[in-house]
Order: C-alpha cells, then structure tokens, then sequence
C-alpha cells in the first residue's frame, strides 16, 4: 500500500494529509483454534467507510415500493445513487407523512428504510420538527393541542423506525422558526407561543425518550451568529445536541475555501460534531446575489450548461475537499442526485434530466470510492500472523483461503487488533 501515514491532527484544525481519518493498523489474525495466521496471503477490502457520504433517498422511494412512473430512469438512477453514497435522508414532512391527521404514511417509508438498510446504507430521517411542509391539520387545533401532536408524532416515528433509522433532523431551522410569516402553520403558532429553546426541547427530549441512542441533529441553513446563540443556548438549557446540521445550498455561488473555513471554525468550536446536511452546488446560471430568500426565485427554464459543469465540478471538489479535511466533520449530505425534481428547478444535481453523469458526478465518484478509499490489496501476515495495513476508517473484509472475517478500523492513529478468520 502507498498511502502515507502521519498522527492524528487536532479536532479542530483541518488537515489535508487525513490523518483522522485513517488509521495504521496491526491486525493478529488466528484461526479457530487461536493459531496464528503465519505467512499468508491476505486480501483486503473496505467494505463500508465511516464517513458519511450522504444523498438524499427522496426520488428512489416510489422506485423501491414498486410504483415508478419510469421504471427504467429509476432503476439506473438506483445504480448510480447507490455507486457513490453510503447514507440515505428519508422526508419525514408531517405534510406529506401524514397529509390527513391519523392516516400517516409509514409502509412507504419503513419500504424504503428496509431497501436503504439492505444495501448498507445508514438513513437518516428529515425532520421531526418543521414549519414548512406542515401539515394542515394542525391549524384546527388550539396551541396545546398542536404540542401534544408533535410530541406523540416525534415518538410514533423514531420507535416506528427504531432499528432502520438511527439518524435525525429532530428539529429543522428554528432561528427562522418563530417569526416565520411566508404561511400560517401549527408549528409557527406553537414557536411563537413557546420559543425557540422551548421548541427544541420538545424535539429532542421526546426523539430521545423514544430512542435514546439515537444520533439527534439541530439542522438551519442560517451560518450567522443568530445560529450561534441559538446553539449556546439550547447548551446552556441542557438540551444535549448530537450533531450539528450545516446547511450550504449554494445557488447563489460557491461558498469557496475561505467561506467554508470560517464556517467550519466557528462552528466546531462547540466540540460537537458537523454534518453539512444539505449541500447544492450549480451547473447553470446562478441565483441573483440580491435575492435574500432562495425560495423567491422561480424562473420557468432554468437548464443546466456545459460551463457551469466545469464550474460544478471543480466547487464540487474544493468543497468535498475542504470538508473532509476537518476532523468535526462526519458527513456530507447531497441536496439531490439528478438535475429531474431538483429543488426550485435548479441545475443542482450531479445528473442531467436525462440521467447522464454530469462530471461533477464522475469527479465525486472519484474521490469517494478511489481516493478516500482503502485500495483493495493482498498483504502477507509474518510469522506471527501480523499484518501491518494504512487503511481509511470503515469496515473491511479479510480474505484467507477463501474464508473471511471483519476489521473494524474505527479510530485513527496507530490500532492494534485480533482477527479470528474461521
């Protein structure tokens, strides 16, 4: 193996040689009996990477329950999701989840999360607690009664879901959330009425109670210092956040290296860990800058471009790059694979509407399943049964005379481990 091996940078410092995310590992393996594995060939393949190298799942849903309305786009679309990306989001929007009150829409999601689990791929489900994509129904209700709702369906979905999705948006832009005025919703009424720390609360205690090991996220696309106080108080309130959901929908331009620097300093300060949920890159025309809610620009045509492919890609991969560079970082999530359904219309995905790779797709691709990946190799254990192995972080399968087992290679740094192989 040729990669390079240096110690584990801080958890706060980026460091392009990925030291944290690689480990130098001296792995024993013994047979059956504990005899050890003396000069033999082993095959070696990452099976699964810890990192999260995220899509969103929303277009395969009616591929996997069987009611496509083009089978055969879905079907490659399903290759090609499943050729890059190791976590799948599922939307949980009450709605769509539950358009009529009582009459939620569980099979087809459970479907999905059973498919995305047999592929191994981890889910996520987005997000329990929203204003947006509400459900009607909760206007009819008084304030109270809205509350009891949210909280019996935050703990109906995560013990629904328990065992398939270990991942959620618990609560979704909550800097927003109070002063929300472009459509009267049940959520907003309840924000204005309980405030923001009151909102999350509600959203984390209960997902908690329901699955306490759950991975639990505040998710907001507002990077400013409102962000920030928000963050710091729900810590000072004693509301335990798992992760932190940094959205960069970049319709208006790349964010750039010194951006997403800035960004990635201020917020890891926390000590907990960044997962950039909802990232959107262009390859057409780009949003006008003065435009201050992206939801504000609709246009009728808005086509993807040979230039701004190039110019995808290569802010694709700047960001990729930066973001993986950062130890707080633990995935990256893609606001949708092909440019077909893409929000607002955008040229966003990394796929044209006909389901072609854009290279910004290819670009991905590469970095995922090459560059930050352990190369499959054969490697001979000494004669103690020792083989000495720099692999990324992730699962990987050891072959010896057609019989396997697993290491698990879970932290960086120099690891020492025993394989039983048989």
């Amino acid at each position: 193996m040729t990669l390079l091996f240096a110690p584990p940078a801080p958890g706060r410092t980026p460091d392009p040689s990925l030291a944290h995310r690689r480990a130098l590992v001296t792995a024993t393996l013994t047979d059956g009996d504990g005899a050890p594995l003396a000069d033999r060939d082993v095959t070696v393949r990452q099976r699964s990477q810890a990192f999260g190298f995220g899509c969103i799942g929303f277009e395969l849903v009616d591929h996997i329950i069987g009611e496509s309305q083009d089978p055969g786009y879905d079907a490659a679309l399903a290759d090609q999701w499943l050729a890059v990306f190791n976590r799948a989001t599922l939307p949980f929007y009450l709605g769509m989840f539950e358009p009529e009150r009582g009459r939620p829409r569980t099979d087809r999601l459970l479907a999905a999360a059973r498919w995305f689990a047999e592929q191994r791929v981890k889910v996520k489900g987005h997000p329990l607690v929203w204003h947006t994509v509400c459900a009607p129904w909760l206007l009819d209700l008084e304030v109270e009664e809205i509350e009891r709702a949210l909280r019996g369906r935050i703990r109906r979905e995560v013990e629904a879901f328990s065992g398939l999705i270990d991942t959620w948006d618990a609560i979704n832009e909550v800097v927003i959330m109070p002063v929300f005025t472009a459509e009267d919703n049940g959520v907003t009424r309840l924000a204005r009425q309980r405030g923001r720390i009151e909102m999350m609360r509600l959203a984390f205690e209960e997902a908690r109670a329901a699955d306490p090991g759950a991975t639990l996220l505040l998710n907001d696309f507002d990077m400013s210092t409102a962000y920030e106080c928000l963050i710091e108080g729900a810590l000072e309130a004693g509301i335990r956040i798992d992760a932190l959901g940094l959205q960069s929908h970049m319709h208006q331009g790349a964010w750039g290296e010194e951006k997403t620097l800035e960004v990635l300093d201020r917020f890891s300060r926390y000590g907990i860990p960044l997962h950039f949920t909802e990232t959107t890159i262009l390859s057409g025309d780009l949003m006008p800058g003065h435009i201050r809610d992206l939801n504000d620009w609709q246009v009728d045509h808005w086509p993807t471009t040979e230039e701004g492919e190039h110019r995808q890609a290569e802010d694709l991969e700047r960001h990729y790059r930066t973001l993986y560079s950062h130890p707080s970082v633990e995935s990256i999530t893609y606001w949708g694979l092909p440019d077909r359904g893409m929000w607002l219309g955008a040229p966003g995905g990394l796929l044209r509407p006909d389901g072609s790779p854009k290279p910004a797709y290819h670009r991905l691709r590469q970095l995922v399943t090459e560059e930050w990946r352990t190369p499959e190799t054969t490697v001979r254990t000494d004669d103690d049964g020792r083989l000495r192995l720099d692999a990324f972080l992730g699962e990987h399968e050891l072959t010896v005379g057609g019989v396997s087992a697993v290491l698990d290679v879970d932290a960086p740094g120099e690891v020492t481990a025993d394989v039983v192989v048989g």
